[in-house]
């Protein structure tokens, strides 16, 4: 009895939660209690004369409780000497305010922070505290979730410094932008869930937009992408960025990339 009971809460979580798992943002939703994630991010952008810029980004994450949860990461690239450094890390925080669930659906509100410190060269007007810049971001999301199609949105506002005494930031860039995304993502396989063996497929799609605060340049870019979730622990995703439009300086918007995260249930609790 108590083993159908564990797999049931564990068909409920896969049916409301394993769609609003985006690759590029983060959802209103926290992880469940307790787990441990480890994710790592390997970006592959390229550059002017198709150089590849090779970004590896492993994290570890934490669900604290149904509020909040926390994550860190590293940042590692080729781009300065061709082979993989360190270049820096963030601490992130996400606190979930709102939740109105109903049966298949619920709609959640969180803010969430981030603090970075990088020590990378500045070499575009994009400012990005993730990966490339010292700083922080501070924001708002919004994720609606109704039966197989979960929708996403975000806003935030962001603030860089010099990367290091040696790296400061330029002067006639603007420091600080406000950063918007919109996500949507819908279950495709399985249409009936027998057990949490099955494989999940999800299908996606996200825009993400920036616009710079004291020149008012902007940015739009696109990112398909397909999602395996294995088993309801392991998780392969595979997404391409493109640049819808920009009109700030950006060395390699374009590029593939690849997720791979396992999550340890209970470990905290």
């Amino acid at each position: 009895m108590k083993k159908g009971i564990i797999i049931l809460i564990l068909l409920i979580q896969l049916q409301t939660k394993a769609q609003e798992l985006f690759v590029m943002t983060e959802p209103a939703s926290n992880m469940p209690t307790g787990s441990i994630g480890v994710r790592t991010m390997n970006s592959f952008m390229f550059g002017k004369n198709n150089k590849l810029n090779y970004h590896l980004m492993p994290e570890i994450m934490w669900g604290i409780n149904q509020k909040w949860m926390v994550h860190l990461q590293s940042f590692q690239s080729n781009r300065a000497t061709g082979g993989l450094n360190l270049e820096g890390g963030s601490f992130y925080a996400k606190y979930r305010f709102y939740s109105n669930d109903d049966i298949h659906k619920h709609f959640r509100l969180a803010t969430y922070g981030r603090f970075s410190i990088n020590r990378a060269d500045i070499h575009q007007e994009e400012l990005e505290t993730m990966g490339h810049n010292s700083g922080g971001e501070l924001g708002i999301v919004a994720t609606q979730l109704v039966s197989k199609l979960a929708i996403s949105a975000s806003i935030s506002y962001e603030n860089v410094t010099d990367n290091t005494s040696a790296n400061k930031f330029p002067k006639s860039q603007s420091n600080d932008a406000t950063n918007y995304t919109l996500s949507f993502g819908r279950l495709m396989f399985p249409r009936v869930y027998k057990n949490f063996k099955q494989t999940n497929i999800n299908l996606m799609v996200e825009f993400l937009g920036q616009t710079l605060n004291q020149n008012s340049k902007s940015n739009l870019d696109i990112v398909p992408s397909i999602q395996f979730i294995i088993r309801s622990r392991a998780r392969i995703d595979l997404a391409y960025r493109k640049e819808l439009y920009s009109s700030m300086l950006r060395t390699a918007p374009n590029g593939f990339l690849i997720k791979f995260e396992y999550t340890f249930f209970n470990v905290t609790k």
